[in-house]
Order: structure tokens, then C-alpha cells, then sequence
């Protein structure tokens, strides 16, 4: 036994039971620790020299072109202040919050087609692992230089997974590189390389992931079968149509959400029969309205085009095989059913016994699932309707879902004129769905509805969403209108203590951040 292995015996054992030689008592526990430092420094000396590592392969090059000087100056000022602590008190105070600008910065560089500085790269990759939602563009701004220096650093590994990868993959015209990464890469290189081919070409998209069906996971063919959404069209019915047959469940019900929104599709012809068979026109005792006979079973055909036999907990098994018979029958379907009227007749119609509810939520889906722009307008009604008495959904998650199938300049409109009419407290999720920058009206409406509510005298703060909103989307245009205010005004008897100081700074800070947004625009315009 060498000496290094008797002190680790003595160490275990303890120097009571086995002492250093010539050493007992207390001294003997000194004895080994300073018998172990000897020992530890001769150990380490006595190591041999390891082969020489392989030299790094250089880094790729980037021709996209350099970013303006000034433009970098404001990228390396991002990321610096990506974590700079809140104002104490709670307060953001007057300044912009530059975590929310560095997502815009990266989108628009990467739309003017600039490469990211090299001495950016560390930071630019550290921000883009603490936030997901940075990823897509840093990675892309970061471009084959990120992915090279991601490789030396496991912190980084994420941007060598999925979409982050992008960089790497083979052109999708080139056959037979794709092809030896279908068969041969990871699963998130597979993933991001099938929806890569689908976006160039939907069918070689389709045919590629054919070519491996049978032999994939379950939950590899599920996401495999999501990618199908980009480009989705009636080649895909074949391949979809099968699909229905699959061993997994959730695989059997994505390809039926799929073929649902395909209006021509078989699947969408049966969904239409049993769907005409629960709902028609009742025009007996001198007046027309929608009745609604639910399923009494879900047979073994309805299964099979993916409706879910088991309702959610608290929730009816007719009513909720009704919703899913409707919701995936084709929009455009029901006005033969009734009389050759129109979605927004057909929203307009009474229904019996209690079940408009039900019918009008799954027609919002359906509008959803197939983007009928129609119907969303008929099933949204008027912006200044009460909620509760909209003809379609009284939701405004739902309200935005439908939004969000209109064109930009018309989603803005709607949105205006329904803060106009019940102002921004219930109107957050509906601006999520509109176009930045804002168009106007919606732009000044915000702004007007801001200024009433600092005018009504109460604090900010449940505002706080939507004035973060507007710095990110309102058009910095529209800063110098803000101007006036910035000013602290004489607060009213009957308003909160300090509230007109809390609007004020509100207003700095969005006045700030607008003018902010103007400079990084045209940093990256360069000169």
C-alpha cells in the first residue's frame, strides 16, 4: 500500500483506530493533514503532461454586412442593462425598460440583414439562454459565429437544439443532405429540418416524413405531424386520412383537427352530416330558431375522426360531443342548412333550450381553426355591444381569437372602437392580437383612454400592462403628441395621494421609450 492510499485509510477509518506512523493522541490528526498537503503537492507535480489537444477549427464566416457603429453601441447598451435592477419602492421610474426593446432591436437588424458584432456574441447568447422568447431572432442575428462559439460552451447548448439550430441545416434543395440528416440527425434537428423543407416545399415536406412514419415515437410522430400546419393543403388529406388510424391518441387527434380545417376533406364531409343531424330550423309556432338535438352516444365512427368520447371533468358528455361535431364541420356548410342566410343571420337566430351558449363557442372555434373571416365578424358583433350581450362569445380570449383571422387595418378598428366604448381595463388581450406598430385609430385610442384615466384621478397601476403595451407598440410618431402629459397636473380633492405624480412618470417613461425606439430605428438604417 503506497502512502497516499494508507492516509486515505487513516482518514476514513479515523486516526484513533489507525494512526500515522510514530504518531498518536491529537497529534496524530494533525500529523495526517499534514502528511496529506505533502503528499497532495507531490502528486500534482508528478503529473505527466497530457497530449496536446486538437487545435479549434476557426470559426465559419458571415457575409452578411457589419452593423453600423452606432447601432452596435446601442446593441452592447441592450444587453448591458438586459438585468439591471428594479427602482426601489416598487416603482420603474422615468427610464425605458431595456428588456423589452431588445427583442425589437434584434427583429428589425435581422430584417435589414446586418451580422452580429464578435465581441457581442458571449452576451448575446447568455441573454438569449435566460429568455426562450429571444431565441429565434438572437440566434439568427447571431448566425453561424453563434452556433460555432455555442459548441465550446455547454451552457449554450440550446442553440444547437430545434429551431435554434437553423443555421446549420443543409439548403432544402439539396436532396440528399436532407436526407442523410432526416435518417441520421437528432430528433430537434429533425424537427427543425421537416419544417424547414415544408416551408420551401410542402409536398417533399410531406414525403419526407412519410418515408419514416412507421417507424417513429409516438410523440416524435405527433410533432412531426404538427409541422403540417405551415402549408396545409388538400395533398396532405391522403397522409392526414391515415393518420386517423394511428395506435396514439393524441396522433389521431391532430390529424383530425388538421383535416377539419380543410373544408373539402372527406373527414370535413362527415363532420358536416352529423353535425347537420344536431342542429336545424325550427319554424313551428310563427317563429324561426335554432334546435339542437345532441349525440346520445360517440360510436365508433366518431372516434375514429378523433372526437374525444370523455368530457373534462364538470363538463356534459352530449354537449361536449356537440361541440366538437361543430366546431370541426365547415363553416361553410350551414347557410344551405339554414335557408341560404348568412353567418351574421345565423349568429342573429334564437336558440332553444338553452343551448346558443354551446353552438356559438363552437363556431368561434370553427372561424378560428378554418381563419373564416366572416364568421369571426359575425360572432364578434359590435365592438360597443355590453360584453354579455355580444352575439357570439362574451370571452375576450375568444374575442381576440377571432380578431386575430381579420385583416391588420380591421383588427385595429375594432379594437379601437371597443376601448371607446368600455376603455382599456378589459381590452389587454385584444391588443395583444393587433399589429406593431399600432395603426390608427387604435393608437389614439389608447392615448385618449390613458389620458381619461389619469384624469379620473386614480393610480396607474392597474394600467401598468397596457402602458407597457404602448411603449412596445405604439408608433414613436406619436411621441411628441405625448408630451404634454409628461407634466404633473394639480391633482383633484377627490383623487388618490399621489397619483398625478405616478401618471406623470408613466408618461415620461413612455414619451422616453418612443424616442428611444425612434433613435434604434435609425441607428440601424445607418447613415
Amino acid at each position: 500500500m503506497d502512502a497516499w492510499e494508507e492516509l486515505v485509510t487513516s482518514a476514513l477509518l479515523g486516526t484513533d483506530r489507525k494512526p500515522p506512523a510514530g504518531r498518536a493522541g491529537d497529534a496524530a490528526a494533525v500529523a495526517l493533514l499534514d502528511a496529506a498537503a505533502v503528499q497532495t503537492v507531490r502528486r500534482r507535480a508528478g503529473l505527466r503532461p497530457g497530449p496536446a489537444a486538437a487545435p479549434l477549427e476557426a470559426a465559419p464566416e458571415d457575409d452578411r454586412r457589419p452593423l453600423p457603429e452606432a447601432a452596435g453601441c446601442r446593441l452592447a447598451q441592450l444587453l448591458a442593462g438586459r438585468a439591471a435592477p428594479a427602482p426601489s419602492g416598487g416603482r420603474r421610474g422615468a427610464a425605458p425598460d431595456l428588456t423589452e426593446l431588445l427583442p425589437q432591436w434584434l427583429a428589425a437588424a435581422n430584417e435589414h440583414g446586418y451580422r452580429a458584432p464578435a465581441a457581442a456574441l458571449p452576451a448575446l447568447l447568455d441573454a438569449a439562454r435566460a429568455r426562450t422568447d429571444l431565441r429565434p431572432q438572437a440566434l439568427a442575428f447571431a448566425g453561424p459565429r453563434g452556433l460555432w462559439l455555442a459548441r465550446l460552451n455547454p451552457e449554450w447548448k440550446f442553440a444547437l437544439r430545434g429551431a435554434g439550430a437553423g443555421g446549420a441545416l443543409p439548403d432544402p434543395g439539396d436532396r440528399d443532405a436532407v436526407l442523410a440528416l432526416w435518417e441520421e440527425g437528432l430528433f430537434a434537428e429533425r424537427v427543425a429540418l421537416l419544417s424547414a423543407v415544408r416551408a420551401d416545399d410542402p409536398d417533399r415536406g410531406r414525403e419526407l416524413l412519410a418515408s419514416t412514419w412507421g417507424t417513429e415515437r409516438a410523440e416524435d410522430r405527433l410533432m412531426f405531424l404538427d409541422s403540417l400546419r405551415a402549408g396545409l393543403g388538400p395533398a396532405d388529406e391522403e397522409f392526414l386520412e391515415a393518420a386517423l388510424s394511428d395506435r396514439s391518441r393524441n396522433v389521431r387527434a391532430t390529424a383530425a383537427e388538421l383535416l377539419s380545417a380543410l373544408p373539402a376533406s372527406a373527414l370535413a364531409a362527415r363532420m358536416a352530416e352529423r353535425a347537420a343531424s344536431c342542429v336545424s330550423l325550427d319554424r313551428t309556432k310563427g317563429a324561426e330558431r335554432i334546435v339542437v338535438e345532441a349525440p346520445h352516444e360517440c360510436d365508433a365512427g366518431m372516434r375514429h375522426d378523433g372526437v374525444a368520447p370523455t368530457p373534462p371533468s364538470g363538463r356534459g358528455e352530449r354537449s361536449w360531443w356537440l361541440g366538437q361535431l361543430v366546431e370541426a364541420a365547415p363553416l361553410d356548410s350551414w347557410p344551405a342548412r339554414f335557408g341560404g342566410r348568412g353567418p351574421e343571420e345565423i349568429v342573429a337566430l334564437p336558440v332553444a333550450d338553452d343551448w346558443r351558449g354551446e353552438l356559438h363557442a363552437a363556431w368561434c372555434r370553427a372561424a378560428v381553426r378554418q381563419r373564416n373571416a366572416d364568421w369571426s365578424r359575425a360572432l364578434l358583433g359590435s365592438p360597443a355591444a355590453p360584453q354579455a350581450a355580444g352575439p357570439g362569445t362574451s370571452s375576450l380570449a375568444e374575442r381576440a381569437q377571432l380578431l386575430s383571422t381579420l385583416p391588420a387595418e380591421e383588427r385595429a378598428v375594432w379594437v379601437a372602437s371597443f376601448i371607446a366604448a368600455h376603455g382599456l381595463s378589459e381590452a389587454f388581450q385584444l391588443l395583444g392580437v393587433c399589429a406593431v406598430p399600432w395603426a390608427e385609430p387604435l393608437g389614439g385610442a389608447v392615448v385618449d383612454a390613458l389620458d381619461i384615466a389619469r384624469d379620473a384621478g386614480s393610480y396607474p397601476w392597474s394600467f401598468s400592462g397596457v402602458m407597457g403595451l404602448a411603449e412596445r407598440c405604439l408608433s414613436p410618431s406619436v411621441a411628441p403628441q405625448l408630451a404634454a402629459l409628461t407634466a404633473l397636473p394639480t391633482e383633484a380633492e377627490d383623487a388618490s395621494p399621489g397619483a398625478a405624480g405616478y401618471w406623470s412618470e408613466a408618461f415620461q417613461r413612455l414619451v422616453s421609450t418612443l424616442e428611444l425606439r425612434a433613435a434604434m430605428h435609425a441607428e440601424l438604417a445607418g447613415p
